[in-house]
């Protein structure tokens, strides 16, 4: 037996290594890919590209015997690494004659995230620090396009010292909130004003199929090539009016953080073995327990500045208190029949949705459970 499997083994070894001469075949391909697309200004995510070429492949799969969902997690994970590769092909630059891109605070993640990808496309970069506004007016003097992306507290307050820059001069954000950052740059520049919400951190590897929200303020013709070489360098834009983008941001960052916080103080007041619960744990609770343990390996001033931006955030957080009071009710009468109507009530509003987070959620779960080691 120890024979055969060793044989059968050393088969498979070598099949593993056609299968990485292939993968830095395709690499290879797509780094050309890249180049092709940086000279003609395409963006380096074709949606309805990646969707036939996984549609083409999981039907040859299936003729072949192979199961069609094995091919498609190989090539997901292979594109992803191709989007990463192709930005090193640099991008094409939509506006060649703007002036310089000065990004204020871009000494920090996210700063250097985008300063690095206008680089990449060409454009010169200049950074504004908090340890810099003595060579400021200078710096914004000759400005095509300035970008703030400075902690919450601090954005409005750094928007207003921005009253001389040039008339043609783009002003816009990166701040999560876009009410009052979008407000104060109306009032201190008379130019093209767009507040932008990038939805993703800065340790994404590429822009590809990253959302980036952005709400119109003024002079929308003089900036849509900013929204066209966002969209080149793979992002996808959303546009929403200002109010209606933090009423979601409400849901979407602040409860979101702010219950993931609750919960992880929790843990800590229990004092679990952490090590014991990964043991025991199914790929769900794994997920979970790392989701939270995520937010505490962060910055804890980007998450108050989000939780503590605005009244609203603390009425919708009040208001989660109280229903998880309701439910917790629910168990000290041992009411199991209003737990299952309330759970059917969920369940008729969630609609069509339940079960396509269903699938995706299987999905998910099996790669988690796939990079799980166990001793």
């Amino acid at each position: 037996m120890a024979v055969e499997l060793s044989e059968l083994r050393d088969q498979i070894d070598e099949v593993d290594k056609q299968i990485l001469d292939l993968l830095s075949q395709r690499l290879a391909l797509v780094e050309k890919v890249g180049e092709v697309k940086s000279e003609h200004g395409l963006p380096i995510y074709a949606p309805d590209r990646e969707a036939a070429m996984l549609a083409s492949r999981r039907l040859e799969a299936e003729k072949k015997g192979v199961p069609p969902q094995l091919i498609e997690d190989i090539l997901r994970r292979t594109m992803r690494e191709s989007y990463a590769s192709e930005k090193d092909s640099g991008f094409k630059c939509l506006k060649p004659e703007l002036r310089s891109v000065v990004i204020i605070g871009g000494h920090g993640q996210l700063g250097k995230l985008f300063g690095r990808m206008f680089s990449l496309s060409g454009y010169d970069v200049k950074v504004i620090g908090s340890k810099d506004w003595d060579k400021a007016d200078e710096v914004l003097s000759t400005a095509g396009l300035v970008v703030v992306t400075v902690p919450i507290h601090l954005t409005v307050g750094v928007i207003k010292k921005l009253e001389q820059l040039p008339e043609d001069c783009i002003l816009c954000d990166l701040t999560s909130i876009k009410s009052s950052p979008l407000h104060a740059m109306l009032e201190t520049h008379n130019g093209p004003v767009v507040g932008l919400h990038p939805m993703f951190g800065p340790d994404v590897a590429s822009f590809a199929k990253q959302v980036i929200a952005y709400s119109n303020g003024r002079g929308e013709e003089k900036y849509q090539w900013l929204l066209e070489q966002f969209a080149i360098w793979g992002a996808t834009l959303r546009e929403i009016k200002a109010d209606e983008h933090d009423s979601g941001m409400t849901l979407i960052q602040a409860l979101r953080h702010f219950t993931t916080f609750a919960y992880g103080v929790h843990l800590s007041k229990e004092n679990p073995d952490l090590n014991s619960l990964l043991k025991l744990s199914s790929p769900i609770y794994r997920l979970e327990l790392a989701m939270v343990g995520r937010l505490f390996a962060q910055d804890p001033n980007l998450y108050g500045d989000i939780i503590f931006s605005s009244q609203e955030n603390v009425q919708m957080i009040k208001r989660f208190h109280e229903r998880l009071g309701e439910a917790v009710n629910l168990l000290e009468h041992n009411d199991k029949p209003e737990f299952i109507e309330s759970f059917e009530q969920v369940r008729t509003w969630f609609g069509d949705y339940s079960q396509q987070f269903m699938n995706e959620s299987q999905s998910l779960l099996k790669q988690a459970n796939d990079s799980i080691h166990r001793e």
